[in-house]
């Protein structure tokens, strides 16, 4: 069996079997497939789609391509969350800590930024000294010890996709519906998740555009967990503009901080409390939704939560001082506020262009390997149907170069849609 063959059966829309995907995976996990062959088969994928079967034989080829962590001794039961991606999406940062609070344990293996979406463990990052890379006995007694971890994918779980994902961040691929479930998928079942909670994003600044696109993509991940043997509940959120008001790795650490304090943007704090209670129901910790979200809504007001991220920041070496004054971040060199040019409803806020333009300000990778500017990025301070009156603050710019600065204060301008008749808010989640 040779590499180029399976590429050129792809290319030809034919359909891989199980063991040519198994070989293609662990030919690349072991180096012996190159960058640039797996380049041109996530292509051919990207452009010719996959069958339901192929898209399973490849997520347990993914999961198997390491170790595969038994949780069982150490919790109950162990669920997870994943977002498929979104902008200004720094949910895991509030969720983990409330659940955990509540008496879920939940031990969560994030990704880096993907595309225009950021990613948990660069926002984490911002924290000074906090450690993501953890041995998976590290992560095992921690979630014994304090019951919330939050790390980067260990090297011996899912290697494949580890690899598959920094390339297709770089190649073009990353919108393919196969690749996305299987690479979510194959990551929460070598990490021990019994329950899983994906939240899926829809709208101009997800990967998944359309209901019908996120619909198919939930579907295929819950055939995916039922044939592993993991029970998967779905959210369909919106992602047609940022969630929250703070795009970027430090000013969405700052939000998801200010959340736990009990304050934060009506918008993201909803939707934190939402996912929260999904979990703690799929958890067994809640008897339904709205106690769930009761138990979520006490962690808050009574400070709980926001213990349980000091006690996860302390235990992964972070500097916990910062979350105790977020005054100590560093601040990006250039702050400017940029003003309405006009008064109008906002008829659109394209999450999309404002998470490109948070990538040329550095906040994300243009390329595979990019260092990222934790300080720089967006305050979006208005929302899909707001009235705005002219001259009123719109949003604000956090950058480190004034060339960037300007192309980036363009760009975000045009993310701008306006109306002369009231419009619509846009729902949270999508039924």
């Amino acid at each position: 069996m040779r590499a180029v063959d399976v590429i050129i059966k792809k290319r030809e829309k034919g359909e891989l079997t199980s063991d040519e995907l198994k070989f293609f995976v662990d030919g690349f996990t072991t180096g012996e497939i190159p960058d640039y062959q797996v380049s041109a088969w996530a292509m051919a994928v990207l452009l010719n789609g996959m069958t339901p079967r192929e898209t399973v034989a490849l997520t347990l080829a993914m999961a198997h391509s390491g170790e595969i962590l038994d949780l069982s001794d150490v919790v109950d039961i162990a669920v997870d969350k994943h977002s498929s991606g979104g902008v200004g999406d720094k949910t895991t940062l509030v969720v983990l800590p409330v659940v955990a609070a509540c008496g879920l344990p939940v031990g969560k293996m994030s990704g880096r930024g993907l595309g225009f979406s950021g990613g948990t463990l660069d926002k984490i990052e911002s924290i000074p000294g906090f450690r993501v890379n953890l041995s998976t006995d590290e992560f095992k007694q921690q979630l014994k010890d304090i019951g919330i971890v939050l790390a980067g994918q260990s090297l011996d779980l899912a290697p494949a996709d580890g690899k598959l994902y920094a390339l297709r961040d770089v190649t073009g691929t990353v919108q393919s519906i196969p690749l996305i479930a299987s690479s979510i998928m194959s990551k929460k079942i070598a990490a021990g998740a019994q329950a899983i909670l994906l939240d899926v994003k829809v709208g101009l600044g997800a990967f998944m555009e359309t209901l019908a696109e996120a619909r198919a993509l939930s579907g295929l991940m819950v055939d995916i967990g039922k044939l592993a043997g993991r029970q998967v509940v779905t959210l369909l959120s919106d992602m047609n503009q940022p969630l929250g008001q703070a795009v970027g790795n430090t000013l969405e650490v700052l939000e998801a901080v200010d959340t736990l304090k009990g304050a934060g943007p009506a918008d993201f704090r909803e939707h934190c409390l939402h996912v929260s209670a999904h979990m703690l129901v799929l958890g067994r910790r809640a008897p339904d939704l709205i106690a769930g979200r009761r138990m979520a809504e006490l962690a808050i007001s009574s400070g709980t939560a926001l213990k349980k991220f000091c006690l996860l920041v302390v235990a992964q070496d972070g500097d916990v001082s910062f979350v105790d004054d977020t005054r100590k971040f560093p601040v990006a060199q250039f702050i400017e506020v940029v003003k309405a040019n006009q008064s109008g409803y906002l008829a659109e806020v394209n999450a999309r262009i404002i998470g490109e333009a948070a990538v040329t300000l550095g906040a994300g990778r243009a390329k595979k390997g990019d260092p990222v500017d934790h300080a720089v990025g967006f305050i979006i301070h208005r929302k899909v149907g707001d009235f705005v009156e002219k001259n009123q603050p719109l949003f604000t710019i956090h950058a480190n170069d004034k060339a960037k600065q300007a192309e980036a204060r363009e760009t975000v301008m045009s993310a701008f849609k306006w109306s002369a008749q009231p419009v619509p808010s846009l729902p949270l989640f999508y039924s």
